[in-house]
């Protein structure tokens, strides 16, 4: 304040009026501060202004001119205000409202606005300007210098449009949709696909508004937009165009069904023509629209449709048969992929009842001919497109049933179907998991017998020796029983598929057959999930009846019903599955336990209740049992199984059978068994005891039963432990807080557990005693061991009494308490840092500092994390006074490589800099050397900004980047152990960052595929021998068998017998003759080889210039038996030299360059000439 005030006091002097008075005023009020010896304090400073405001208004002296005196006053007020104490300001907030608001009308607040009051004003400006722009007519001073033409200057008015549009009044949208239609045809293609984008938001805008003036303007924009229709092979604006016809479609519907039905065929047509194109994008967006366009259709077209013969006229007969055309038609054969995403569209469209509650729908009596078309170019041979035919007849599969499409689609697995020459169409086994409309029983009827054929073929295949044949039967099996949770989601006849006879086929299935046991498993889960699913949905019951009616789902009553069924077969079912559960192996037992649990949460109360009394007494036997037993690990899998089965049915379980099960894990038996599993679960059902809210805890007890046990404690149950002690925290009584001190030292100590689980439960304990301690209460030392006899007091709990119980760690007898109880008040200053007192955090900080000049590694690696969370976390204020001592006592480990001291130091240092900035740090460091430290730092920190900024230019194509750091989820994991560095690479900055290599999917055009001499119909069944893919050019197997003749008797191959071997087949005869002895004399004669003395010493050869040479001429390449050659060779061996002018000697003719000399119109550049210098010099003409 008092620097704003200097700058103000010598303008007492000055000649411009609004400068003068507030000068003169301030120098007022300090002359009557001064007769009073009051202080120039910020309050001192208010109390005057507001006086003198109150004056200058009751004097009525309310001019703002230059030089009056109300807004000096007001100037110097808003001047002095942010440094006034907040309750003076809180205090006095009232009287200077008061003061001030009759000098401002418009702080009296008018009526809300609905919208900005220049949104009006904006859009008739953008309605303007985009008018002029679609008709070339624009003012100078809308174009700059540049020229810019109408179209540029279009483009940037939809930029702006785009994120105004929604806070634009409803009024104006449909005369800016009448300009966006027109700008199309200025003939720029990203200005067209912007229009066509923004046309889509404002009529989604339009719709969304709930005004009639939206939904009136859509059957014109619809023919406006059918006008403006785009050519095929434009692939910047046909897609652009494809698409916002199928969203405006969309919006009519929304708007005005029937409507949209009238328009629905021109619409279908349009989009259609697109399919045909010869680019994949419009192909695609045309796909894309005409599913969005298969979402208009209403029940009313599909009655009509239903009501008519295959040959119909109605709008769906028409599209249907023209798409049934388009897969035999040569013009939509590279469109076939396309063809099946609009089949699959058309499908789920019609997943509509004509009759409600009839099982028939309208995609089995319009479409099912399409799928079986499908279906027959899917088992072809050749087709290329199985994928895509396979979403097509899932799609089908989901919407029509099993039950339907495999009467016309047969499987054709057995071996009678396959002898009568039907295709198998075992592709359809996996998509009957999933959920469909199909009952449960005609799973019962139709896969379970079929299933126990196939399963005797295979014993029948094993007992023959066909292993392979057998595994394909066992395959097949797998895949039915994979079928059984789709035909258990919310299936309508569950009272009467699950029967008696059905269940004890799932039980044995369940008992011998592992194989299946999980598919059994996930039905059973599914049929009582998606019954609840149901049964608990609040939506509006005349509107989910009408949806069931329509989709064929179950309603909610049905759902009821079949839960209620479900709650009556609960009793045989648990039996089944504990003894599933106890069968198999333990890291088996997870989809048991899930089904478990979700038939427990259907259970009625008893039923529970029931089953947890069997159990339980299984758990006391057993209990009994461990005790006795010498073998411990043998007898200790029953018990733990067993408390497994508890662990799930706790959370079902009432108050009563909570708390005896607590009473009996609350033991020594339990806490303190030799087994570790036991423990661990005995620790974990406490827990969730406690958790469960139904239990009333004597916490004081069970604190002092469980501190008993900790002298028998497993490793593997410090946890579960850590997770209980949480838990009963909040519950210790004020009066007793003095319980926690004897828990910091485990608590503290488990902060350093090789487990992560272990030590992230205690850092929980250790913030959890943090916050009760903070809640207040009273801490009586007396009552701790030792200070009884000390006068030891009582003590207010506080989080900063807290943190000096914790802080009494830093005097234990380990480095590993010393180390543990650093990491301890780290995350106790992170997780409490806004209500920890300053001087006990300057304490903490001094204290800690100490502990970096320990010779002790782990001690030292725990202060360099809290030193790294204090910079980050602790003000600067705080932290500032003490950087004389901290950045020497981090220098001395700057140099450190072990457990990546440096690195962290460095890091640290780069932290610190951005916080306190360079010349603080720098300052600090002191020595010389120390210094370099810092400057290295700077500087590997200034390059590794450079080479990120070069990295980010290269880049800025590539939006898909993934970022250098990844958050571990835990804050202060990541402030404590991540580096939090900006250049993480400072070490490899060196290194040669390789390219990435883009590949680029080759783009091939569509052929006909030949299928040898068989003549190919063009007009039928041309989906199947389309081929997408290149042909293939490889060398085959056998295909050099054509070179050869053939016997026309004996159908042999003819192979000439050769006079003599072939010049390779002598030179490989010839190396292998020579490789045999050769080793022997490599290591004789070779440079590299070697010979031993007399004593067995050895001695290597010595790299003569004779001994490279011999080595240089035997590995050259074979001789030849020429011996003009070989002298040739010789002669030869003499590198030839180098001709200037060679790079452009021509590849075929001769050239310009000639042997040894130079022709006079050679081109030879002066620079490459002048060049070369001393003996082998060259001029311009060649001569040397």
């Amino acid at each position: 304040m008092e620097d704003a005030l200097a700058k103000i006091r010598p303008h007492t002097r000055s000649s411009i009026a609004h400068q003068k008075t507030p000068a003169d005023l301030l120098q007022a009020l300090e002359s009557t501060f001064k007769d009073k010896g009051t202080d120039r304090t910020p309050t001192a400073y208010f109390a005057a202004l507001i006086t003198t405001l109150d004056e200058t208004i009751r004097k009525k002296e309310t001019s703002l001119g230059d030089g009056d005196v109300l807004p000096a006053e007001l100037y110097l007020l808003g001047l002095v205000s942010p440094f006034v104490p907040h309750a003076v300001m809180q205090t006095h907030l009232n009287t200077l409202l008061s003061l001030t608001a009759p000098l401002f009308p418009s702080l009296n607040p008018p009526n809300p606005l609905s919208r900005h009051p220049y949104a009006q004003r904006v859009s008739e400006w953008l309605h303007t300007s985009l008018q002029q722009a679609s008709t070339g007519v624009l003012s100078k001073s809308k174009l700059d210098s540049r020229g810019s033409d109408s179209a540029e200057v279009a483009i940037h008015l939809l930029a702006f449009l785009r994120p105004v549009l929604p806070n634009l009044p409803l009024e104006a949208i449909p005369p800016i949709i009448s300009v966006l239609l027109a700008l199309p045809r200025l003939g720029n293609p990203y200005l067209s696909q912007s229009s066509y984008a923004i046309l889509a938001d404002l009529l989604s805008t339009s719709l969304n508004s709930g005004t009639q003036s939206g939904a009136e303007q859509i059957p014109a924009t619809l023919a406006a937009i059918l006008a403006s229709r785009p050519l095929k092979s434009d692939l910047t604006v046909a897609p652009s165009w494809i698409r916002v016809l199928g969203r405006t479609m969309l919006t009519y519907r929304s708007a005005d069904a029937e409507g949209c039905a009238v328009d629905f065929l021109n619409a279908w047509k349009a989009v259609w023509a697109f399919v045909e194109s010869t680019h994949t994008q419009i192909r695609k967006a045309a796909a894309e629209s005409l599913g969005s366009l298969a979402q208009c259709i209403t029940l009313p077209m599909t009655r009509a449709a239903v009501n008519e013969p295959e040959d119909g006229r109605s709008d769906l007969r028409i599209i249907i048969m023209q798409t049934s055309q388009a897969l035999d038609s040569l013009a939509y054969a590279q469109a076939i992929p396309e063809l099946f995403t609009i089949i699959s569209s058309l499908t789920t469209s019609l997943a509509l009842r004509i009759e409600p509650r009839k099982p028939t729908t309208a995609a089995e009596i319009l479409l099912l001919p399409l799928v079986e078309k499908v279906a027959d170019l899917r088992v072809q041979k050749n087709f290329e497109h199985k994928e895509a035919a396979d979403n097509v007849i899932s799609t089908a599969m989901r919407v029509v049933g099993p039950a339907v499409l495999l009467s016309v689609l047969p499987l054709n697995l057995e071996p009678q179907d396959r002898q009568a020459g039907s295709e198998p169409r075992a592709f359809l086994l996996p998509m009957i998991s999933q959920p469909h409309p199909s009952p449960l029983s005609h799973f019962l009827s139709y896969f379970v017998p079929l299933s126990e054929r196939m399963y005797n073929f295979q014993k029948k295949a094993e007992a023959e020796g066909r292993p392979a044949e057998a595994k394909v039967w066992s395959v097949l099996v797998s895949q039915v029983w994979t079928g059984f949770a789709g035909y258990c989601h919310a299936s309508p006849d569950v009272k009467s598929a699950l029967t008696p006879g059905f269940s004890q086929i799932l039980s044995q299935i369940l008992y011998n057959q592992p194989d299946l046991r999980l598919l059994v498993l996930k039905g059973l889960k599914v049929l009582v999930e998606s019954n609840l699913v149901v049964s608990e949905d609040h939506s509006d019951m005349n509107e989910l009846s009408n949806y069931s009616a329509l989709t064929g789902t179950i309603t909610r009553e049905e759902a009821a019903e079949n839960i209620a069924f479900l709650k009556s077969q609960v009793e045989s079912w648990f039996a089944v599955l504990f003894n599933v559960f106890s069968s198999v192996a333990s890291d088996a037992r997870g989809l048991v336990g899930d089904v478990i649990s979700v038939w427990a949460n259907i259970a009625e109360p008893q039923e529970v209740s029931k089953a947890y009394g069997k159990v339980a007494e299984l758990f006391r036997q057993n209990l009994q049992k461990l005790v006795r037993v010498s073998d411990v690990q043998q007898s200790a899998a029953t018990t733990t199984m067993v408390q497994d089965l508890l662990i799930l049915l706790l959370p079902f379980l009432d108050t009563s059978d909570i708390n005896s099960l607590f009473r009996v894990c609350l033991t020594e038996e339990v806490l303190a068994c030799r087994d570790n599993r036991v423990q661990k679960r005995g620790y974990k059902l406490l827990g969730k005891s406690v958790a469960s809210g139904k239990l009333h805890v004597d916490v004081l007890g069970t604190l002092r039963q469980l501190d008993s046990f900790v002298i028998g404690l497993s490793p593997a149950a410090k946890r579960d432990r850590f997770v209980l002690l949480s838990l009963l925290i909040p519950g210790i009584p004020a009066s007793s807080l003095h319980v926690i001190i004897s828990l910091i030292p485990e608590a503290v100590l488990g902060t350093k557990e090789p487990s992560e689980k272990t030590r992230s439960a205690a850092f929980d304990l250790v913030v959890a005693m943090g916050k009760r301690m903070s809640e207040g209460g009273v801490v009586k030392r007396q009552m701790l061991d030792g200070m009884d006899e000390g006068g030891a007091t009582e003590a207010q709990a506080s989080i900063n009494e807290y943190i000096t119980m914790v802080a009494a760690g830093l005097a234990g007898a380990s480095p590993h308490m010393i180390s543990a109880s650093v990491t301890a008040i780290s995350r106790l200053v992170y997780e409490f840092k806004d209500t920890i007192d300053s001087d006990v955090q300057t304490n903490i900080f001094t204290t800690l500092l100490v502990f970096l000049s320990s010779a002790n590694r782990e001690i030292v690696k725990s202060t360099l994390g809290y030193i790294k969370l204090a910079i980050h976390t602790l003000s600067v204020d705080l932290l500032r006074p003490h950087l004389a001592e901290l950045v020497p006592a981090l220098l001395a480990w700057s140099h450190d490589h072990k457990n990546h001291f440096k690195a962290k130091v460095r890091h640290i240092f780069e932290r610190m800099i951005r916080r306190f900035g360079w010349d603080d740090v720098y300052s600090a460091a002191g020595k010389e050397e120390a210094a370099k430290v810092l400057v290295n730092i700077k500087k590997r920190k200034e390059r590794a900004k450079r080479k990120k900024a070069r990295a980010q230019d290269d880049d800025d194509d590539n939006d898909e980047a993934p970022s250098g750091k990844v958050a571990t989820g835990d804050a202060f994991e990541d402030v404590l152990y991540g580096s939090e560095s900006e250049y993480e690479d400072t070490d490899g900055e060196s290194q040669v960052d390789r390219p990435t290599m883009v590949k680029t999917k080759n783009q091939h055009g569509v052929r006909l595929r030949a299928d040898g001499d068989e003549p190919m119909d063009l007009l039928k069944g041309v989906a199947s021998r389309v081929a997408n893919a290149p042909g293939n050019r490889r060398r085959k197997p056998g295909t050099d068998a054509n070179r050869f003749n053939v016997d026309s008797d004996s159908g042999k191959f003819v192979i000439p017998a050769e006079e003599s071997d072939s010049d390779i087949e002598v030179s490989a005869r010839k190396a292998a003759e020579i490789a045999a002895g050769g080793a022997y004399r490599e290591s004789i004669t070779s440079v590299d080889g070697f010979t031993r003395d007399a004593k067995g010493r050895v001695k290597f050869n010595k790299d003569t210039r004779k001994r490279r040479r011999e080595n240089a001429d035997e590995d050259g390449d074979v001789e030849m038996a020429d011996d003009t050659v070989e002298n040739s060779s010789k002669r030869n061996k003499r590198r030839s030299e180098v001709k200037l002018g060679h790079e452009f000697k021509a590849k075929k003719a001769g050239g310009d360059v000639k042997k040894g000399k130079l022709e006079p119109y050679a081109y030879l550049p002066l620079r490459q000439v002048a060049k070369k210098k001393g003996r082998d010099r060259i001029g311009v003409s060649g001569k040397r």
